[in-house]
């Protein structure tokens, strides 16, 4: 587990983005983080097994790719 990363309790629908998004603290930076998924895009709500899998999915990302902005947009299948 990433120490350097703190999830918000945000996960919400962004309907401009068209993806889950949820905001994070990383390094004291605040980030926001979209996922885009056909499979989530049709869930009404994401429980928490769901959240915290895509808090892991973040978390690997950040292992491999470093953020360029204070968003991140992870593509999903």
């Amino acid at each position: 587990m990433n120490q350097n990363i703190l999830f918000n309790d945000d996960l919400a629908f962004d309907k401009k983005h068209d993806a889950w998004c949820l905001t994070a603290l990383l390094s004291a930076q605040v980030i926001t983080v979209y996922f885009h998924s056909m499979q989530l895009k049709s869930l009404e709500e994401i429980d928490s097994c769901t959240k915290f899998d895509l808090e892991e999915i973040v978390e690997l990302w950040l292992e491999k790719n470093e953020p360029e902005a204070s968003t991140i947009h992870i593509q999903m299948r």
